[in-house]
């Protein structure tokens, strides 16, 4: 009969056991299970947290980067047309001064010129009254004595030679 007891169930001490596991059960659960259950869940909740920090920071990263590079493009844009109109602007002004020095070189040309016609005129009037004063001369003598054959061609040879030191 001994082994009858071990193999058979004594329905007082089953109604323990089933008591006893159901006190076990609740006690685990009350004292084990929901502290441990609020703590994975505060865990969860702030590794929720942080990935939505983190998500918020790479966002405010990526407009960040994108506003960096508009920036950059924008600077770049500009430095272009500070540059292209530095060089038109030189090349305006290259235009310029080429221009007022080419209107300078015809100026003094012009400046030039009539100053030469100027001194030709001069040098003519003043050859004309030297040959006016040399030819009062010549008829001054001729007419002071007669003129012989070689004291004509000596008068002649006298104002080829004065003419040719005029000029």
């Amino acid at each position: 009969m001994q082994v009858q007891e071990l193999v058979g169930i004594v329905p007082w001490t089953f109604v323990a056991q089933i008591c006893n596991l159901f006190i076990q059960m609740y006690l685990i659960k009350r004292f084990l299970f929901k502290p441990i259950n609020e703590m994975l869940e505060k865990r969860r909740a702030m590794a929720d947290a942080q990935i939505t920090d983190a998500q918020k920071v790479k966002e405010e990263a990526d407009a960040m980067k994108q506003e960096y590079e508009q920036n950059m493009l924008d600077a770049k844009d500009k430095a272009n047309q500070i540059v292209t109109s530095a060089q038109k602007t030189a090349a305006i002004q290259s235009e310029e001064i080429l221009k007022e020095a080419a209107d300078q070189a015809a100026a003094i040309k012009a400046k030039a010129e009539k100053d030469i016609a100027q001194e030709k005129r001069k040098a003519v009037n003043e050859v004309k009254n030297e040959i006016g004063g040399i030819a009062m001369e010549i008829a001054g003598k001729v007419i002071q004595r007669e003129i012989s054959e070689e004291d004509h061609a000596k008068l002649i040879d006298e104002f080829i030679s004065n003419v040719g030191e005029a000029s």
